[in-house]
């Protein structure tokens, strides 16, 4: 299975790139794995709120096929312990699903049509993140549940 991080723009903040990257170079060591960074919508700043999450909508969904396993990262999703999230990985892995697709909107979260064409929402905390810290965030605890998984001693209990 190959796992794909999508998320919408740059990762601006140097500090944040650098965790992210080393995290991404991590999780390439037990699955393939791509984080896409999807170029904002053109004359974003000139969008209002609902036109802004239509337009990355659009963009989401061009990087979805159509037997992709979509979970979406929501604020409003199911909340795991690492361990939990890391039995959870497992069995979409044993699922006989060819990608996992993990999505990161924007800053105003999805569109309807997003939500329609996901198989399950993840939420990381009840708190609020930037949609930049989200990244680092994820990659750390995918890179954690892959550990968890291999019985490697990243994780203490």
């Amino acid at each position: 299975m190959k796992i794909l991080l999508l998320v919408i723009g740059k990762t601006d903040e140097a500090h944040l790139a650098t965790g992210i990257g080393k995290y991404v170079d991590r999780i390439g060591h037990y699955v393939p794995f791509e984080m896409k960074e999807i170029p904002d919508p053109r004359n974003r700043k000139t969008l209002s709120e609902e036109q802004q999450k239509t337009a990355e909508s659009s963009l989401i969904l061009n990087y979805v096929q159509p037997s992709d396993q979509v979970v979406l990262l929501d604020e409003n999703g199911k909340r795991f312990t690492s361990v939990q999230f890391a039995e959870s990985l497992e069995k979409q892995m044993v699922s006989g699903a060819k990608r996992l697709v993990f999505v990161v909107g924007g800053p105003y979260g999805f569109a309807q049509e997003v939500y329609a064409r996901a198989n399950a929402k993840l939420s990381l905390s009840p708190m609020t993140f930037s949609h930049q810290m989200v990244r680092l965030i994820f990659v750390e605890q995918l890179y954690r549940a892959f550990t968890i998984l291999k019985g490697e001693p990243y994780h203490h209990q």
